[in-house]
Protein backbone atom coordinates (compact mmCIF):
# COMPACT_ATOMS: atom_id res chain seq x y z
CA UNK A 1 0.00 0.00 0.00
CA UNK A 2 1.27 3.38 -0.74
CA UNK A 3 1.25 6.52 0.76
CA UNK A 4 2.72 9.88 0.89
CA UNK A 5 4.31 10.09 4.01
CA UNK A 6 5.34 7.01 6.37
CA UNK A 7 5.61 8.34 10.37
CA UNK A 8 7.51 5.09 12.22
CA UNK A 9 7.15 5.98 15.96
CA UNK A 10 3.64 7.37 16.86
CA UNK A 11 3.71 8.78 20.47
CA UNK A 12 3.89 12.55 20.91
CA UNK A 13 6.21 13.68 17.85
CA UNK A 14 4.88 10.98 15.37
CA UNK A 15 1.53 11.97 16.11
CA UNK A 16 1.70 15.58 15.89
CA UNK A 17 3.41 15.40 12.67
CA UNK A 18 1.03 13.01 11.30
CA UNK A 19 -1.89 15.57 11.89
CA UNK A 20 -0.08 18.45 10.10
CA UNK A 21 1.09 16.52 7.71
CA UNK A 22 -2.93 15.09 7.16
CA UNK A 23 -4.08 18.47 7.95
CA UNK A 24 -2.21 20.00 4.66
CA UNK A 25 -3.90 17.61 2.50
CA UNK A 26 -0.90 14.60 2.74
CA UNK A 27 -1.52 10.91 2.60
CA UNK A 28 -0.25 9.87 5.94
CA UNK A 29 0.20 6.39 7.35
CA UNK A 30 1.22 6.01 11.17
CA UNK A 31 3.20 2.83 12.64
CA UNK A 32 3.58 1.83 15.98
CA UNK A 33 4.59 -1.13 17.83
CA UNK A 34 1.92 -0.52 20.67
CA UNK A 35 -1.45 1.37 20.80
CA UNK A 36 -1.11 4.88 21.45
CA UNK A 37 -1.13 6.78 23.75
CA UNK A 38 0.45 4.02 26.03
CA UNK A 39 2.73 3.31 28.72
CA UNK A 40 5.85 1.97 26.69
CA UNK A 41 7.72 5.33 26.09
CA UNK A 42 8.38 8.84 27.30
CA UNK A 43 4.69 10.13 26.94
CA UNK A 44 2.35 8.69 29.60
CA UNK A 45 2.24 9.56 33.75
CA UNK A 46 -0.50 11.62 33.19
CA UNK A 47 1.44 15.26 33.14
CA UNK A 48 4.44 17.25 31.66
CA UNK A 49 5.62 20.78 32.78
CA UNK A 50 5.63 23.23 29.71
CA UNK A 51 7.86 26.25 30.29
CA UNK A 52 9.40 29.31 28.29
CA UNK A 53 11.95 31.07 29.98
CA UNK A 54 14.49 27.99 29.21
CA UNK A 55 17.34 26.54 31.74
CA UNK A 56 18.71 24.56 29.01
CA UNK A 57 19.23 27.26 26.66
CA UNK A 58 17.73 30.27 25.26
CA UNK A 59 17.34 28.58 21.91
CA UNK A 60 14.68 26.45 22.80
CA UNK A 61 12.49 29.82 23.69
CA UNK A 62 11.20 30.27 20.47
CA UNK A 63 10.07 26.63 19.56
CA UNK A 64 8.96 26.75 23.39
CA UNK A 65 6.60 29.87 22.42
CA UNK A 66 5.32 28.27 19.23
CA UNK A 67 4.46 25.16 21.11
CA UNK A 68 2.44 26.73 23.48
CA UNK A 69 0.49 28.42 20.42
CA UNK A 70 -0.04 24.93 18.76
CA UNK A 71 -1.45 23.01 22.04
CA UNK A 72 -3.65 26.14 22.73
CA UNK A 73 -4.41 25.69 18.87
CA UNK A 74 -5.37 22.23 19.55
CA UNK A 75 -6.93 22.40 22.97
CA UNK A 76 -9.71 24.37 20.82
CA UNK A 77 -9.83 22.44 18.06
CA UNK A 78 -10.09 19.17 19.94
CA UNK A 79 -12.81 20.06 22.52
CA UNK A 80 -10.35 18.49 25.22
CA UNK A 81 -8.74 20.38 28.18
CA UNK A 82 -4.95 20.03 27.57
CA UNK A 83 -3.27 22.81 29.22
CA UNK A 84 -3.29 23.94 32.77
CA UNK A 85 -1.81 27.45 33.41
CA UNK A 86 -0.42 26.17 37.01
CA UNK A 87 2.41 28.96 36.64
CA UNK A 88 5.66 27.30 36.98
CA UNK A 89 8.65 28.78 39.40
CA UNK A 90 12.35 27.28 38.69
CA UNK A 91 14.32 27.36 41.52
CA UNK A 92 18.13 27.06 42.30
CA UNK A 93 20.96 29.02 43.39
CA UNK A 94 21.88 32.61 42.35
CA UNK A 95 24.98 30.77 40.53
CA UNK A 96 23.02 27.81 38.88
CA UNK A 97 23.59 27.88 35.36
CA UNK A 98 19.89 26.76 34.67
CA UNK A 99 18.99 29.49 36.85
CA UNK A 100 21.40 31.97 34.88
CA UNK A 101 19.89 30.70 31.46
CA UNK A 102 16.36 30.86 32.68
CA UNK A 103 17.29 34.59 33.61
CA UNK A 104 18.97 35.11 30.16
CA UNK A 105 16.10 34.05 28.26
CA UNK A 106 13.41 35.78 29.96
CA UNK A 107 15.43 38.84 29.41
CA UNK A 108 16.36 38.09 25.70
CA UNK A 109 12.60 37.25 25.10
CA UNK A 110 11.09 39.70 27.22
CA UNK A 111 9.02 37.19 28.87
CA UNK A 112 7.07 37.67 32.18
CA UNK A 113 9.56 36.30 34.67
CA UNK A 114 8.68 37.34 38.43
CA UNK A 115 12.47 36.94 40.51
CA UNK A 116 11.73 35.89 44.05
CA UNK A 117 14.10 35.63 47.14
CA UNK A 118 13.33 32.17 48.97
CA UNK A 119 11.22 33.96 52.01
CA UNK A 120 9.04 35.17 49.01
CA UNK A 121 8.59 31.97 47.44
CA UNK A 122 7.78 30.44 51.20
CA UNK A 123 5.62 33.07 51.45
CA UNK A 124 3.59 32.81 48.25
CA UNK A 125 3.19 29.07 49.01
CA UNK A 126 3.01 27.75 51.97
CA UNK A 127 4.07 24.14 50.73
CA UNK A 128 7.59 25.21 50.07
CA UNK A 129 10.34 25.01 52.71
CA UNK A 130 13.26 26.51 50.77
CA UNK A 131 16.45 27.77 52.83
CA UNK A 132 17.72 31.55 52.15
CA UNK A 133 20.53 30.66 49.68
CA UNK A 134 17.70 29.54 47.37
CA UNK A 135 16.18 32.38 44.49
CA UNK A 136 13.83 31.65 42.34
CA UNK A 137 11.79 32.61 38.66
CA UNK A 138 8.29 32.18 38.05
CA UNK A 139 6.56 32.47 35.10
CA UNK A 140 2.71 32.93 35.60
CA UNK A 141 2.05 31.98 31.89
CA UNK A 142 3.53 28.60 31.86
CA UNK A 143 1.83 25.32 33.19
CA UNK A 144 0.97 21.76 32.73
CA UNK A 145 0.02 19.70 29.83
CA UNK A 146 -2.31 16.52 30.29
CA UNK A 147 -0.08 14.10 27.84
CA UNK A 148 -2.07 11.03 27.36
CA UNK A 149 -4.94 13.58 26.26
CA UNK A 150 -2.49 15.63 24.02
CA UNK A 151 -1.79 12.58 22.02
CA UNK A 152 -5.25 11.43 22.18
CA UNK A 153 -5.85 14.39 20.11
CA UNK A 154 -4.13 14.42 17.80
CA UNK A 155 -4.62 10.74 16.98
CA UNK A 156 -8.31 11.45 16.64
CA UNK A 157 -8.25 14.56 14.55
CA UNK A 158 -5.42 12.97 12.06
CA UNK A 159 -7.59 9.98 11.98
CA UNK A 160 -10.38 12.34 11.23
CA UNK A 161 -8.58 13.87 8.33
CA UNK A 162 -7.57 10.71 6.75
CA UNK A 163 -4.26 9.18 8.11
CA UNK A 164 -4.16 5.80 8.62
CA UNK A 165 -2.51 4.49 12.47
CA UNK A 166 -1.28 0.97 12.31
CA UNK A 167 -0.86 -0.45 16.29
CA UNK A 168 0.88 -2.89 17.43
CA UNK A 169 3.06 -3.03 14.17
CA UNK A 170 6.60 -3.86 14.07
CA UNK A 171 9.21 -2.96 11.62
CA UNK A 172 11.75 -5.90 10.16
CA UNK A 173 13.33 -3.76 7.29
CA UNK A 174 13.27 -0.32 5.33
CA UNK A 175 14.59 0.77 2.32
CA UNK A 176 15.12 3.88 0.85
CA UNK A 177 16.23 6.45 -1.97
CA UNK A 178 15.94 9.60 -3.23
CA UNK A 179 11.91 10.15 -3.57
CA UNK A 180 10.78 6.61 -2.53
CA UNK A 181 10.52 4.67 0.82
CA UNK A 182 9.84 1.32 1.99
CA UNK A 183 8.87 -0.15 5.52
CA UNK A 184 8.45 -3.80 6.10
CA UNK A 185 6.21 -4.77 8.82
CA UNK A 186 4.80 -7.98 10.22
CA UNK A 187 1.69 -6.59 8.58
CA UNK A 188 2.72 -6.32 5.49
CA UNK A 189 5.16 -3.67 3.21
CA UNK A 190 3.95 0.16 2.90
CA UNK A 191 5.53 2.39 0.23
CA UNK A 192 5.93 5.96 0.13
CA UNK A 193 7.39 9.28 -0.56
CA UNK A 194 8.88 10.38 2.56
CA UNK A 195 9.56 8.49 5.89
CA UNK A 196 9.50 10.44 9.55
CA UNK A 197 11.30 8.19 12.28
CA UNK A 198 10.18 9.28 15.37
CA UNK A 199 10.35 6.44 17.70
CA UNK A 200 11.77 6.98 20.91
CA UNK A 201 14.23 4.68 22.54
CA UNK A 202 13.54 2.65 19.28
CA UNK A 203 14.78 5.26 16.88
CA UNK A 204 18.85 4.14 17.22
CA UNK A 205 18.03 0.30 16.05
CA UNK A 206 15.60 1.81 13.24
CA UNK A 207 18.30 3.98 11.96
CA UNK A 208 20.60 1.60 12.27
CA UNK A 209 18.74 -0.45 9.45
CA UNK A 210 19.67 2.18 7.23
CA UNK A 211 23.25 2.32 7.92
CA UNK A 212 22.58 5.46 10.34
CA UNK A 213 24.13 5.23 13.91
CA UNK A 214 22.81 7.54 15.96
CA UNK A 215 24.11 8.33 19.47
CA UNK A 216 21.26 8.35 21.87
CA UNK A 217 21.32 6.15 25.06
CA UNK A 218 17.97 5.16 26.58
CA UNK A 219 17.87 4.98 30.82
CA UNK A 220 14.99 4.29 32.94
CA UNK A 221 13.15 6.83 34.95
CA UNK A 222 10.88 6.73 37.80
CA UNK A 223 8.58 9.49 39.07
CA UNK A 224 6.28 9.33 42.15
CA UNK A 225 2.69 10.70 43.59
CA UNK A 226 2.72 11.81 47.15
CA UNK A 227 -0.44 12.41 49.53
CA UNK A 228 -0.39 16.09 50.20
CA UNK A 229 -2.64 18.60 51.84
CA UNK A 230 -5.08 20.06 49.17
CA UNK A 231 -5.91 23.26 50.68
CA UNK A 232 -1.67 24.27 50.07
CA UNK A 233 -0.61 21.75 47.28
CA UNK A 234 -3.61 21.40 45.20
CA UNK A 235 -3.96 22.96 41.21
CA UNK A 236 -4.73 26.52 41.56
CA UNK A 237 -2.60 27.34 44.78
CA UNK A 238 0.21 25.80 44.22
CA UNK A 239 2.92 25.54 41.07
CA UNK A 240 4.61 23.01 38.75
CA UNK A 241 8.22 23.80 39.65
CA UNK A 242 11.98 22.27 38.72
CA UNK A 243 14.29 22.97 41.83
CA UNK A 244 18.43 21.97 40.90
CA UNK A 245 19.91 21.69 44.66
CA UNK A 246 22.60 23.79 45.52
CA UNK A 247 25.85 22.95 44.17
CA UNK A 248 25.06 19.99 43.03
CA UNK A 249 23.83 18.48 39.77
CA UNK A 250 21.03 16.72 41.09
CA UNK A 251 17.60 18.33 39.11
CA UNK A 252 14.03 17.82 40.63
CA UNK A 253 10.59 18.58 39.35
CA UNK A 254 7.26 18.33 40.07
CA UNK A 255 3.82 19.22 39.81
CA UNK A 256 0.49 20.66 42.53
CA UNK A 257 -1.94 17.38 43.08
CA UNK A 258 -4.40 17.46 39.67
CA UNK A 259 -7.95 16.07 40.74
CA UNK A 260 -6.92 15.05 43.89
CA UNK A 261 -3.82 12.84 42.63
CA UNK A 262 -1.50 14.37 44.97
CA UNK A 263 1.81 16.07 44.13
CA UNK A 264 4.22 14.44 41.68
CA UNK A 265 7.91 14.38 41.84
CA UNK A 266 10.30 13.36 40.17
CA UNK A 267 14.34 13.42 39.08
CA UNK A 268 15.56 14.87 36.14
CA UNK A 269 19.65 13.78 36.54
CA UNK A 270 20.61 10.07 37.28
CA UNK A 271 19.07 6.57 36.38
CA UNK A 272 19.68 3.35 35.01
CA UNK A 273 20.72 3.20 31.42
CA UNK A 274 18.90 0.25 29.76
CA UNK A 275 19.01 -1.14 26.09
CA UNK A 276 16.01 -0.18 23.22
CA UNK A 277 14.17 -2.82 23.58
CA UNK A 278 14.87 -4.22 27.35
CA UNK A 279 11.66 -4.01 29.19
CA UNK A 280 11.92 -1.59 32.46
CA UNK A 281 11.81 -2.96 36.26
CA UNK A 282 9.59 -2.04 38.23
CA UNK A 283 9.35 0.79 40.27
CA UNK A 284 10.96 0.32 43.68
CA UNK A 285 13.51 -2.01 42.06
CA UNK A 286 16.44 0.48 43.28
CA UNK A 287 16.25 2.17 46.32
CA UNK A 288 17.13 5.51 45.07
CA UNK A 289 13.28 5.07 43.12
CA UNK A 290 11.72 5.85 46.79
CA UNK A 291 15.07 7.42 48.33
CA UNK A 292 15.85 10.48 46.16
CA UNK A 293 11.74 12.00 45.60
CA UNK A 294 11.59 11.35 49.33
CA UNK A 295 14.63 13.23 50.46
CA UNK A 296 13.24 16.15 47.90
CA UNK A 297 10.26 16.26 49.65
CA UNK A 298 11.70 16.12 53.42
CA UNK A 299 14.12 18.98 52.42
CA UNK A 300 11.72 21.80 50.31
CA UNK A 301 8.15 20.67 51.43
CA UNK A 302 6.75 22.41 54.45
CA UNK A 303 4.87 19.44 55.21
CA UNK A 304 5.27 15.58 55.85
CA UNK A 305 4.05 13.88 52.29
CA UNK A 306 4.13 10.02 52.38
CA UNK A 307 4.51 8.05 49.41
CA UNK A 308 1.56 7.20 47.66
CA UNK A 309 2.95 5.36 44.12
CA UNK A 310 5.16 5.33 41.42
CA UNK A 311 5.58 5.01 37.77
CA UNK A 312 8.55 4.06 35.35
CA UNK A 313 9.73 5.74 31.80
CA UNK A 314 12.03 6.25 29.85
CA UNK A 315 14.13 9.45 28.71
CA UNK A 316 16.11 9.05 25.69
CA UNK A 317 19.53 10.84 25.70
CA UNK A 318 21.65 12.88 23.45
CA UNK A 319 25.48 12.90 24.34
CA UNK A 320 24.90 16.64 25.30
CA UNK A 321 20.74 16.91 26.25
CA UNK A 322 19.88 18.68 23.34
CA UNK A 323 17.43 17.32 20.56
CA UNK A 324 18.48 15.76 17.30
CA UNK A 325 15.99 16.86 14.20
CA UNK A 326 17.52 16.42 10.87
CA UNK A 327 17.85 14.55 7.24
CA UNK A 328 19.23 11.45 6.26
CA UNK A 329 22.56 12.77 4.90
CA UNK A 330 22.35 10.68 1.84
CA UNK A 331 17.99 10.67 1.34
CA UNK A 332 17.24 14.26 2.65
CA UNK A 333 13.02 12.55 2.03
CA UNK A 334 14.55 10.32 5.19
CA UNK A 335 13.93 12.33 8.69
CA UNK A 336 13.92 11.57 12.16
CA UNK A 337 13.76 13.42 15.70
CA UNK A 338 14.87 11.71 18.79
CA UNK A 339 17.63 12.47 21.58
CA UNK A 340 15.10 14.65 23.23
CA UNK A 341 16.81 13.61 27.07
CA UNK A 342 13.85 13.66 29.30
CA UNK A 343 12.42 17.47 28.33
CA UNK A 344 11.11 16.80 24.85
CA UNK A 345 6.92 16.44 25.59
CA UNK A 346 6.56 20.14 26.13
CA UNK A 347 7.68 20.69 22.20
CA UNK A 348 5.70 17.62 20.77
CA UNK A 349 3.75 19.99 18.58
CA UNK A 350 6.18 22.33 17.53
CA UNK A 351 8.28 19.58 16.89
CA UNK A 352 5.37 17.69 15.18
CA UNK A 353 5.07 20.62 13.22
CA UNK A 354 9.10 20.94 11.83
CA UNK A 355 8.65 17.42 10.84
CA UNK A 356 5.71 18.35 8.23
CA UNK A 357 7.45 21.30 6.87
CA UNK A 358 10.48 19.69 6.60
CA UNK A 359 8.48 16.86 4.61
CA UNK A 360 6.41 18.49 2.79
CA UNK A 361 8.36 21.60 1.93
CA UNK A 362 12.09 20.32 2.48
CA UNK A 363 12.61 23.27 5.03
CA UNK A 364 11.04 25.08 8.50
CA UNK A 365 9.82 28.14 9.85
CA UNK A 366 11.74 27.84 13.15
CA UNK A 367 15.65 27.89 13.32
CA UNK A 368 16.80 24.08 13.81
CA UNK A 369 20.10 24.59 13.08
CA UNK A 370 21.04 23.73 16.89
CA UNK A 371 19.59 20.22 16.39
CA UNK A 372 21.44 18.76 13.20
CA UNK A 373 22.87 15.30 13.41
CA UNK A 374 26.76 16.80 12.24
CA UNK A 375 27.35 18.23 15.46
CA UNK A 376 28.65 14.86 16.63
Amino acid sequence: MRFETIIIGAGSMGMAAGYYAAKRGNKVLLIDAHDPPHTEGSHHGETRIIRHAYGEGENYVPMALRAQELWLELEKVSGKKLFLQTGVVNAGTPDSPFIKNVMKSSEMYSLPVEVLTAEQMNAKWPGFHFSNEYMGCFEKNSGVLMVEECVRAYRELAEKIGAVVKTHTTVTGMNANHGQVSVQTNHGEFTGNTLIVTAGRGTGPLLSKLGLQVPIQPVRKTFSWFDSNEEIYREGEFPAFGIQYAHSDEMYYGFPSIHGAGVKIGRHDGGQPVEPNEPLADFGAFPEDEQDVKHFAERFMSEEMPLKYGKTCVYTNSPDSDFIIDQYPEWPNVLFACGFSGHGFKFASAVGEILSQLALDGRTELDISGFAFDRF
